[in-house]
């Protein structure tokens, strides 16, 4: 019986829900063509609420379309085949100008029955609107619930919380002794988590109407920079030289920023540390060699990204303060 384990998605379940209800209605009422309205339910279900909703209405808008284009063309040239390819040579250019195109399909289910009906009256054009209406208005309806994807995003921020302490740590590590044996899967690890991450979050922003919350869109965009930054840092780390003193003061300093990565707001803190320490170099005496001046200046540019990295992560933070004051405001 192993072949029979499979796992039925949520959209898959409301999908063939929405479309045998949609049929189920369009045949209680009599109407002509009654499958049409399951197709059309089909195509509406998207991904998100949100895409649910603009898809919807680019089909309503490109039937409309379709319908008035098809009534004047059998009007004045009969049920053709000639009359279906001027009705597509007309149709797609108006629908790609209107951003509508993604209704082709609808209005080509419109056209032949018509075509098929040979015949327009207001009875069939009631018919074909009855069949919108029934087969759209229940795919937003079936689409409106969507699981909770927040124990999921959490998962991922933890993970990538994780990944990122470890990666800061490798490198305090280095600062410390000038070898390693890491072999940087995290690097690779992390990638895929923020990608992942990334379109979850955007689905999640995507299924929420009437109020916006992308706190994790914002903190896995946030991180993702963050990363970016950390693999800039990565090659400066690793031309350091470990007998250097400020080396093993970078080190100590990336170590409880490793040992602080979690979603709160607490870089500022951090920032003012670092600028102590950027001043306290520059007060140092000058290079005396050409290998002196090259380790000052890739200190210099480190503790410049690792500024840029906690900088990301307070305006986040600061963004979020200012929008939590307005909302009580």
């Amino acid at each position: 019986m192993g072949f029979l384990k499979f796992k039925i998605g949520y959209r898959t379940l409301k999908t063939a829900i929405g479309t045998a209800i949609s049929i189920l209605i369009a045949q209680q009422l009599g109407l002509m063509y009654a499958s049409s309205a399951g197709i059309i339910t089909i195509l509406c279900i998207q991904v998100t609420v949100k895409q649910s909703f603009q898809t919807a209405w680019n089909r309503i808008l490109a039937s409309l379309l379709g319908l008035g284009i098809g009534v004047c063309l059998f009007s004045l040239m009969g049920y053709t085949p000639l009359a279906i390819l001027l009705f597509i040579l007309l149709f797609l250019p108006l629908a790609v100008r209107f951003g509508i195109q993604e209704g082709f399909v609808n209005s080509m289910v419109v056209l032949m029955h018509l075509y098929s009906s040979k015949r327009i009256d207001g009875m069939l054009l009631l018919n074909e609107v009855a069949l919108l209406v029934i087969g759209v208005g229940v795919a937003l309806l079936v689409n409106l619930y969507m699981p909770s994807l927040d124990k999921e995003l959490k998962g991922m921020q933890v993970k990538v919380e994780k990944l990122f302490s470890k990666i800061l740590r490798e490198f305090c590590y280095y600062l410390r002794h000038g070898e390693s044996d890491w072999d940087g899967k995290e690097l690779i690890e992390t990638t895929g988590v923020l990608e992942t991450a990334i379109r979850l979050a955007s689905r999640d922003v995507g299924n929420r109407l009437g109020r916006r919350n992308d706190s994790y869109y914002e903190y896995f965009v946030m991180r993702q920079k963050q990363f970016e930054l950390l693999e800039r840092m990565m090659p400066i780390v690793s031309s350091l030289d470990h007998q250097v003193t400020e080396s093993h003061r970078i080190a100590d300093f990336l170590e409880r920023i490793s040992a602080s990565v979690h979603p709160g707001n607490t870089a500022y803190r951090f920032i003012d540390q670092l600028r102590v320490m950027q001043e306290e170099i520059k007060a140092a005496d000058l290079p005396r060699t050409r290998e002196e001046f090259e380790t000052r200046a890739s200190l210099f540019y480190l503790l410049r990204e690792i500024e840029s990295y906690l900088f990301i992560k307070h305006e986040l933070g600061k963004n979020r303060d200012e929008k939590a004051q307005t909302a009580k405001s």
